[in-house]
């Protein structure tokens, strides 16, 4: 059975993975720079500076995931586009991206700068974590715009299925960031210790570079002439609405998934700093799967694009459900990682034996939830693809804020089960979530493949 479904799905496997595996690297790239500035101030400073990027993340996150959600309206309309062959309008939506992104970009640095940054002083966290917060936030909240351009050429790129670039610009992006923030936060070659300020400080100059890099490779590559012959910087109404209508829905899930994790950090930061901590630990380590899981929905995205350009309805649900057994092979597999190694786990971002204790048990739940975080982001970026995003974001905000965190809090509140509980009521959120999901897609294509056979 097992050698008969591989053969029905292995061109799909290998098309899917071809365009998967440099975008989940890609997409490694947004995480790995809170998991390399949560090692290096984790490791050469205190628990108290660490608490401090938990939070400045946790918050950081809502108003980031909002830009990101914005730009992946590119890619849909970029990939269905090309599969129609209509190469024209591939340049002229970009166009209008990079507007829109420029205009999100300015509007999140001024929430963060001039609305969170002043809104952590009263949210019950301790005074001496905000001191070490409020730094790290100001320089993150500058890097934001430099992040939003990156993001533009890049979902340009990857619509139209150049995705190595972007990774390798993300990969060197990331040595970068490493480096100096090691530099800036030990005090090296006669640069003042700046502790946690020190990782903000290295993930801006990150940002920068990578932004002019990924605008170059669009800017100067072959591969994009025929695409860029109509490129000018001028607001479309039309193609502006277009982009919105997909990204903006794709702005509220990805907020309503991300911000339960980031409610969930700070009800984690009314019990203690140490507990935070632990959280942070934890989630790192479930966002990077989670990350890499984005990786096979956004090629989910561009191929499911691709077929509903061309009306290919059977070939778009055999590439989806290809892009749901990847992810369930890969997630079982990290499901099998995080149980087996959840004490040594933490160990790559602390030696506090308080906060390790905490992170084991959190990683064994991120172990459950897997396979439900995994079919949940690859559902999503199926139904991405064919323009399917309102039902969708509804169905992230019954999962994570009706269903989720509710639980979450009850468990670990009112019952007084701490961070487990909270992290138990996320797990409900993501199986609700994946389940709901599923059943749209099955419904949607579907119908889909009906509607081609009755025409």
């Amino acid at each position: 059975m097992l050698k008969t479904l591989y053969t029905k799905y292995k061109p799909f496997y290998q098309q899917n993975l071809a365009l998967a595996v440099p975008i989940m690297i890609s997409q490694l790239g947004h995480t790995a720079v809170q998991l390399a500035d949560s090692a290096i101030v984790g490791h050469f400073t205190d628990t108290t500076q660490l608490a401090a990027v938990s939070l400045v993340n946790s918050l950081f996150i809502l108003v980031l995931v909002v830009g990101i959600g914005i730009s992946y309206g590119l890619t849909p309309l970029i990939a269905q586009e090309n599969g129609r062959k209509n190469y024209a309008e591939c340049g002229k939506l970009l166009s209008s991206s990079l507007i829109v992104n420029l205009g999100m970009g300015l509007f999140l640095f001024l929430a963060l700068h001039f609305g969170i940054l002043n809104l952590i002083d009263h949210i019950g966290q301790s005074p001496e974590v905000v001191k070490y917060a409020k730094p790290y936030l100001s320089y993150l909240s500058i890097s934001v715009i430099p992040l939003m351009i990156f993001l533009t050429f890049k979902q340009f790129a990857e619509g139209l299925g150049f995705t190595k670039q972007a990774m390798v610009i993300t990969i060197l992006g990331n040595i970068i960031n490493i480096i100096l923030g090691i530099i800036f936060v030990k005090g090296m070659f006669g640069i003042a210790p700046m502790g946690v300020r020190g990782v903000g400080l290295s993930t801006l100059i990150d940002r920068i570079l990578m932004a002019l890099s990924m605008g170059l490779y669009v800017y100067l590559a072959k591969n994009f002439k025929i695409y860029l012959e109509n490129f000018k910087l001028t607001f479309n109404k039309v193609r502006t609405l277009k982009i919105l209508k997909i990204g903006a829905p794709v702005a509220l899930q990805y907020t309503f998934e991300l911000s339960a994790f980031s409610g969930a950090g700070i009800i984690i930061g009314t019990i203690g700093a140490v507990q935070q901590a632990a959280h942070l630990t934890a989630l790192n380590l479930a966002s990077t799967t989670y990350m890499i899981a984005g990786g096979i929905a956004s090629a989910a995205t561009i191929k499911t694009g691709n077929n509903f350009g061309e009306k290919s309805f059977k070939n778009l649900r055999l590439s989806a459900v290809a892009s749901y057994h990847l992810v369930i092979v890969f997630m079982s597999l990290m499901a099998l990682l995080f149980v087996l190694g959840c004490n040594f786990l933490p160990y790559i971002f602390t030696s506090e034996a308080a906060v390790v204790q905490i992170a084991v048990q959190l990683i064994i739940i991120a172990g459950f939830f897997q396979l439900f975080d995994g079919t949940q982001v690859v559902g999503l970026g199926v139904l991405r693809g064919i323009g399917d995003v309102n039902i969708p974001t509804l169905i992230t905000f019954i999962s994570y804020w009706v269903v989720g965190i509710p639980i979450g809090y009850v468990l670990g509140i009112k019952m007084g089960l701490g961070a487990n509980g909270i992290w138990y009521g996320l797990t409900f959120g993501l199986l609700t979530s994946s389940v709901l999901l599923f059943l749209r897609f099955q419904n949607r294509s579907k119908q889909l493949i009906k509607d081609e056979s009755k025409a």
